[in-house]
């Protein structure tokens, strides 16, 4: 080892039992006043004590507290070793805050009878929300809506696939069309919605609608039924986010050597044994990245929907990202509503791990 390493290599402290002593005292003392401020304030959020508290604040200084004392105490038991923890600590900390403590205030919110509306406040109910939703004919049907609406993206994959050879290969003008199908990843879904749900497909005067009756539909109300008022959602949706998927695959297909297809066509390879054979195998990896984050995106679908139909007519366009909204915004009903969006993030969580293994396994290669 030369002599340069040895400015990389942290050797351990010498730590008396003493200073073992105060670095627990300092944890675990932390932990206690924690734990002691957060019983107290939920003994007074259950009506058993009295207490001055009007909100959680102390319980996050107590949590303030207790980060800097953890810090603190590792530098203590582990000296050098500590410091380096030091630089991981505070972020798992604040993961901590930021995720977990939220999770599990929307739990106990999920089991109470909450209602806006209601003077009564909050109230524990059981299993009462679970009931509700088990038989909520409403909830179900968006659930299946998002099947339709996950399934749609098989043909997002090959419109943008056919658009990203198309921009890949030697046409005039290809970077203005770049540019131009790059457009609508620039809106905001709250602008698709009314630019073309609310004004161009607006059954009495929208261009769409009149184009619509140019070529034969007597009355092109494109929300009024429900498979059409789908379809126009999912239409709505690719529309914004096709270029996302395109782009991806653009940067796929340039990354591919010009050898591998000048090659193929020595062999006397045809267009299609080309695409087959080198294209398409070679672009798996980035295909199914970007079909795994349209997913992603696809799940939250609530924006367009909300804007244009309310989940309508009869909840046939429903998602139930949108559903879950309207749950809190127009019924007021956030025990029922947060009981339905932690099972819904428990289907979302199943259905990604279950897709991505599925995704690493089709990857892996074969010997």
């Amino acid at each position: 080892m030369s002599e340069g390493d040895l400015l990389h290599v942290v050797t351990a402290d010498r730590i008396t039992d003493q200073r073992r002593l105060a670095g627990r005292f300092v944890i675990w003392g932390s932990v206690a006043v924690l734990g002691l401020t957060a019983l107290l304030k939920s003994l007074q959020e259950a009506g058993t004590i009295s207490l001055p508290w009007a909100t959680w604040q102390p319980v996050l200084y107590a949590y303030v507290l207790f980060g800097v004392c953890l810090c603190w105490g590792q530098v203590i038991l582990k000296g050098e070793q500590g410091k380096r923890l030091v630089f991981v600590l505070p972020a798992a900390l604040f993961t901590v805050a930021m995720v977990i403590f939220p999770l599990i205030f929307g739990l106990t919110i999920a089991f109470t009878d909450w209602n806006l509306a209601s003077l009564s406040g909050r109230k524990f109910n059981g299993l009462d929300n679970i009931r509700q939703m088990w038989g909520d004919p409403f909830y179900w049907n968006a659930m299946t809506n998002m099947v339709w609406y996950v399934l749609a993206i098989a043909v997002e994959y090959a419109i943008a696939f056919g658009l990203a050879l198309l921009l890949n290969a030697e046409i005039r003008a290809r970077k203005f069309f770049r540019v131009a199908f790059l457009l609508p990843l620039m809106l905001s879904p709250v602008a698709v919605s009314w630019m073309i749900g609310k004004s161009m497909m607006e059954l009495r005067f929208g261009p769409v609608a009149n184009f619509a009756r140019w070529l034969g539909w007597d009355s092109p109300s494109f929300f009024g039924s429900a498979g059409v008022a789908r379809t126009s959602i999912m239409v709505m949706d690719a529309w914004t986010f096709i270029p996302f998927m395109m782009i991806m695959i653009l940067a796929g297909l340039q990354a591919i050597p010009k050898e591998l297809h000048e090659a193929a066509r020595v062999d006397g390879a045809s267009a299609w044994q080309n695409f087959w054979e080198v294209t398409f195998p070679l672009m798996l990896p980035v295909s199914i990245t970007a079909i795994l984050i349209r997913v992603i995106f696809k799940l939250k679908l609530a924006d367009i929907i909300i804007n244009v139909t309310s989940g309508g007519p009869g909840g046939a366009t429903d998602s139930v990202t949108s559903f879950i909204f309207r749950e809190y915004r127009d019924r007021s009903n956030v025990g029922y509503g947060t009981l339905l969006a932690m099972v819904y993030l428990v289907i979302i969580v199943i259905a990604m791990t279950i897709l991505m293994k599925l995704a690493d396994r089709w990857m892996r290669p074969r010997y």
